[in-house]
């Protein structure tokens, strides 16, 4: 798990606010606004890595109910998007915020590096902030505790969590979601949830994305959702194309009727055993 790969217990993410259009101070540098939380990075022995998995996601679990309540007192519907990279997730986040103006939306962004993908969804004119776990290869609830203390989304929010792209960790880490979404493109192969389904089955949502390109490609949409029923046959399918627009109307419709039912959290939130 991540005891190996540098997410042990004392990792934390840089938080930080982008503007829509940075901008040069005379020193020279962007100015931008960072919270740092940090801490040494700690080599374990192979021999601790199931102990410190299970200290780790047991506190993980903690922090997470306690942004569950946090966001549930505020009416906040929170989605926790997941991805491979490069499955369009921000391209679909763009688009929705951009056209879907009738719902208050908000985003948290997680990446190893960079502020690309929040100044993406802040020149959109959507707040954000942008978390950077360094070696990290997922978010955590004590990330998203902290970037919810510097993004204070209001009362009614749509609040978007940009997982980084990994179909692995970010299956195990609740944030406190409502829900989490997977977002899989026509150009990573039908066999997906079967790889993956750790993933599949903690997940209330798929969304198949670049749909437009499924002529040029080797990609079975009736035998992925067949695979991806077999890990968890509650799984709503929605396909769309975050490119061309072809079917976010039925994203759009998703995401108003989940807002209208926030108070009930949406089956597949908890951890998978």
């Amino acid at each position: 798990m991540c005891a190996t790969c540098g997410c042990d217990e004392h990792s934390a993410g840089v938080i930080t606010i982008p503007h829509e259009h940075p901008h040069q101070h005379p020193h020279g540098d962007e100015h931008v606004h960072d919270i740092e939380h940090g801490g040494d990075h700690v080599h374990l022995p192979v021999t601790d890595t199931v102990t410190l998995e299970q200290k780790v996601l047991a506190k993980n679990d903690q922090l997470a109910q306690q942004n569950r309540i946090r966001l549930q007192e505020r009416d906040i519907l929170a989605l926790n998007m997941t991805s491979s990279p490069g499955a369009g997730k921000t391209t679909l986040l763009v688009r929705t915020v951009t056209e879907l103006r009738e719902l208050p939306m908000a985003v948290i962004e997680g990446d190893q590096e960079t502020l690309l993908d929040a100044e993406r969804i802040a020149a959109a004119g959507c707040r954000a902030v942008q978390i950077n776990t360094g070696a990290g290869c997922h978010l955590d609830a004590e990330m998203v505790r902290h970037a919810l203390d510097v993004l204070d989304p209001e009362p009614g929010t749509v609040l978007f969590v940009e997982n980084v792209g990994n179909l692995v960790c970010p299956a195990l880490f609740d944030l406190g979601e409502h829900g989490k979404v997977v977002v899989i493109s026509v150009t990573e192969g039908s066999d997906k949830p079967l790889k993956y389904p750790h993933m599949f089955a903690a997940a209330s949502l798929v969304i198949v994305n670049k749909i437009d390109l499924l002529p040029f490609v080797d990609f079975d949409l009736d035998q992925c959702r067949e695979y991806a029923h077999r890990v968890n046959p509650g799984l709503e399918f929605i396909t769309l194309s975050a490119a061309t627009g072809e079917g976010v109307s039925r994203w759009y419709e998703w995401l108003s009727e989940r807002r209208r039912t926030v108070s009930s959290p949406i089956e597949g939130t908890l951890r998978q055993a």
